[in-house]
């Protein structure tokens, strides 16, 4: 019988392996969709911090860790979680009281950013951009590049066509890759070996972890077999580009997750008051994060109705008939 190789570990060892102070990271989702925030929560409860985070358009995972105070730097398209909080609450106020330092790119160019760090080149070119303040406006001073060489000289550079008029494009925008310390993805379905499949809508995840040097990968479902080899033109994330794995249902909670669970709008509300206070913030982060042993113990604290409330339809992969107020 053939030895199958495994990369599963617990949470709290994928995070205190490669999850270190002042690393550069990138987590996956999209505002209230697949956010990783058993592992948010894990670097939290863990204290890490000066990261330099890196995000498409996240929601609920950014705005937990800037408001614990584990970010110093984030390079980021948008911050939102849908009504709940259009534009992240303590996001907002870091950026507001200049405790954190932000570079904002559209959603496009992280994309673009992340695929160049997958391909192993150093930009990518574009006309997206031209004619706008992402272009004029930088937040990351010349000394700050100057100092840390793991930052790009510029924000991005504006090009003449070096093929003239060719493709009737005068300009070009180069926007530098993003190769970050460890990318962290939660997904459906992984096998032991760290072959992950996504359902849905992939978001800017597969060029997350292909421009990482390691990926922490948490799921739904952890295969103990081959049998995602079986369609593997369903699998987004191949073994060799994982690090550890981690079994944990309802990883993504309190965000959604399709075909398992829906986001939860009681808590999200709830957030939303206690993100709003800094007083009532603290307590949150108290109760829910340090005050748990592991996302076990989070979701413990919840009714059993709202859980149930969330599950998703078989048939649409959301939950039904949720009140989304």
């Amino acid at each position: 019988m053939v030895q199958r190789s495994t990369k599963v570990m617990t949470l709290s060892e994928a995070v205190s392996t490669f999850v270190t102070p002042g690393c550069h990271l990138s987590i996956g989702g999209f505002t209230i969709n697949r956010n990783p925030m058993a592992a948010v929560y894990e670097i939290i409860r863990q204290r890490i911090g000066h990261l330099h985070l890196y995000a498409h358009s996240n929601g609920q995972g950014v705005d937990e860790l800037v408001g614990a105070g584990c970010v110093d730097r984030i390079e980021i398209a948008y911050a939102g979680s849908g009504r709940f909080a259009p534009t992240c609450i303590r996001f907002r106020r870091a950026v507001e009281s200049g405790s954190i330092q932000i570079e904002d790119y559209s959603n496009y160019h992280m994309t673009l950013r992340f695929m160049a760090g997958a391909m192993g080149v150093p930009f990518l070119p574009t006309r997206s951009g031209l004619g706008t303040d992402i272009v004029e406006k930088w937040g990351f001073s010349r000394e700050m590049r100057r100092n840390d060489p793991r930052i790009p000289d510029d924000k991005l550079l504006v090009i003449d066509n070096p093929f003239g008029a060719w493709a009737n494009a005068q300009k070009l925008v180069l926007v530098p890759a993003i190769n970050t310390d460890v990318a962290i993805l939660h997904v459906q379905k992984a096998d032991v070996q760290g072959t992950a499949r996504i359902e849905g809508l992939t978001f800017s995840d597969v060029e997350q972890f292909k421009a990482s040097k390691h990926v922490i990968v948490t799921c739904e479902e952890l295969i103990e077999d081959d049998s995602l080899k079986a369609d593997p033109d369903s699998n987004q994330v191949p073994h060799f580009c994982v690090s550890a794995v981690v079994h944990v249902p309802y990883g993504a909670y309190p965000t959604a997750c399709y075909r398992y669970y829906d986001y939860d709008p009681k808590y999200l509300n709830e957030y939303r008051k206690a993100a709003l206070d800094d007083a009532a913030y603290r307590e949150y982060l108290e109760r829910f994060v340090y005050g748990v042993q592991d996302h076990r113990e989070l979701l413990s604290l919840r009714e059993a109705a709202d859980l149930a409330a969330i599950a998703a339809d078989p048939r649409t992969g959301y939950a039904v008939g949720l009140d989304r107020r």
